[in-house]
């Protein structure tokens, strides 16, 4: 048996018993009303540093396997539909002298969503309408194929995207 990559989150009931507030998470029609937007049916969203909170997104997932120009393409609407600007070269605000050689290679990996329990009914607690996403082999239950893309003005260490240069389970999309 191994480790599992990740942990169902869970609290603590009025009994002491601990429940799982999440459950794995396949995002199909209903993606869009979680917060991905689609473009030229590719479905993409944002996504924050696990550590952070940012106002712009470090990273952006797209669903399923890609090309790379698709995928900047994708990332690029998603910038200007949320937040309402195109340019992903910089961060608003940030010093335009500052220079960034290029936009940053997209992998395809595969993720783990995993989703608050109970979407259609809220129970007003800290994880309604949330969910969240971790890196897994291809071969892990409910594993589902993205493409992920860093943004070129956030740090590399950032969104800790899969490099498969250093074995992690990806490959580089053409």
């Amino acid at each position: 048996m191994t480790a599992a990559l990740y942990e169902i989150e869970t609290s603590e009931g009025d009994d002491g018993t601990m429940h799982p507030v999440e459950q794995l998470w396949t995002p199909g029609d209903d993606a869009v009303e979680n917060g991905f937007v689609v473009h030229r049916d590719l479905h993409v969203t944002g996504i924050d540093d696990a550590t952070e909170e940012h106002l712009y997104p470090v990273a952006f997932i797209v669903l399923g396997h890609h090309r790379w120009a698709d995928v900047i393409e994708a990332a690029a609407a998603y910038m200007a539909r949320v937040h309402g600007w195109r340019n992903l070269h910089l961060y608003p605000g940030d010093d335009p002298s500052v220079l960034i050689p290029r936009i940053p290679r997209a992998v395809h990996t595969h993720g783990l969503f995993l989703r608050h329990q109970h979407p259609d009914h809220g129970c007003a607690c800290e994880w309604d309408d949330t969910w969240r996403m971790v890196w897994a082999p291809a071969d892990e239950p409910g594993a589902v194929p993205v493409t992920a893309l860093r943004h070129p003005a956030a740090l590399v260490t950032a969104a800790d995207i899969p490099n498969p240069d250093e074995g992690a389970p990806a490959t580089w999309a053409a």
